[in-house]
């Protein structure tokens, strides 16, 4: 037995106390995490099998604008060219189609790995649109997020492991006194226990003499340790609150984007009604109108991926500001 003196074992002790709540901090960043990703797999998918129902519907959209144009042109109205340029645009949207199709079976593999799956089990339910997004959360004070962060607790928690395992090193360098006992049946053993012991305590008291400088270094690593694991925690600190911050301006931001793509949609479809109606009256040329249904459906596109984008920076926002929670781990289940 170890007579405690100086708390090197209980600061040992304390140390890796700390480590393991290190390592369940680590538990529930790894939970977050892949929480977070699986929300944004589901939604990459909504927002895929979205695209592709509008795709499909632009190809028949852009295949009865070409039967339109064949019929007229026997009477003479249509040029060719016009018809071969509509046809061009029939097969790029088949493109997207295909594209948009690939994408839907690939996010669908994503998920059900996520979920522990195989990709040839499939979904059970699989999603169809994309949320509208509530108010922007609360984010709190500075010292709320860092109490709250999983990964910041992780990384505290480890300086103070690195602080104990100082305070270990340094009552390491004083003498220790171990204390061994044993029953024994010999008289002779008996009457040599008094003096093993003495034997025992003067070898642990003069230890640290001949191990002084091993045990001076050891000091200088655990301080160096502890300094690292501060610095690392320092800049978890920074890194967390920069990330609430980038995630607060890519959404507002992200909104203010998605009005002025709005209003493009609004100004294209005018546009477009306008091209085409000219047209038809023999006021304009069919380029222009071709031109003005690509712009058109593309904005489309661009509508529904930038929706995707402000739901995923509100999943990054509620990743970073983090939350307590509880798993089925950690109540022994």
């Amino acid at each position: 037995y170890e007579v405690d003196f100086w708390g090197r074992v209980r600061s040992a002790a304390d140390a890796e106390a700390y480590r393991a709540e290190a390592t369940l901090a680590d538990y529930r960043t790894a939970s977050l995490t892949l929480s977070a990703e699986i929300v944004r797999a589901w939604y990459q998918l909504a927002e895929a099998r979205n695209q592709l129902a509008l795709v499909q519907e632009q190809v028949e959209t852009n295949e009865t604008v070409l039967r339109l144009l064949e019929n007229r042109f026997g009477t003479g109205q249509i040029l060719g060219v016009d018809i071969l340029r509509q046809r061009e645009l029939v097969a790029s949207t088949r493109e997207q189609a295909s594209l948009a199709e690939a994408q839907v079976r690939v996010l669908e593999n994503r998920l059900a790995v996520l979920l522990g799956r195989s990709p040839q089990e499939g979904l059970a339910v699989r999603p169809d649109s994309l949320p509208e997004l509530p108010s922007v959360p609360r984010t709190g004070l500075p010292a709320e997020l860092i109490q709250r962060r999983p990964d910041l607790l992780s990384a505290y928690r480890r300086l103070q492991a690195a602080d104990r395992d100082v305070a270990s090193a340094v009552s390491s360098q004083y003498p220790r006194l171990t204390i061994s006992a044993s029953v024994f049946s010999d008289a002779d053993r008996v009457g040599n226990l008094f003096t093993d012991w003495f034997s025992s305590i003067a070898g642990n008291l003069l230890a640290p003499i001949f191990k002084g400088g091993e045990l001076r270094a050891d000091v200088e690593r655990t301080e160096a340790v502890k300094h690292q694991r501060l610095y690392e925690y320092g800049q978890a600190t920074l890194v967390a609150l920069r990330e609430v911050e980038d995630a607060l301006i890519r959404e507002t931001k992200q909104a203010e984007s998605m009005g002025h793509l709005d209003e493009q949609v609004r100004l294209a479809s005018l546009a477009y009604e306008q091209l085409r109606l000219q047209y038809f009256s023999g006021t304009s040329n069919y380029l222009d109108v071709l031109t003005a249904l690509d712009d058109l459906q593309q904005l489309h596109r661009d509508r529904l991926s930038a929706r995707l984008s402000l739901i995923e920076f509100r999943i990054e926002l509620y990743r970073a500001i983090a939350g307590s929670f509880e798993t089925s781990r950690e109540d022994g289940a």
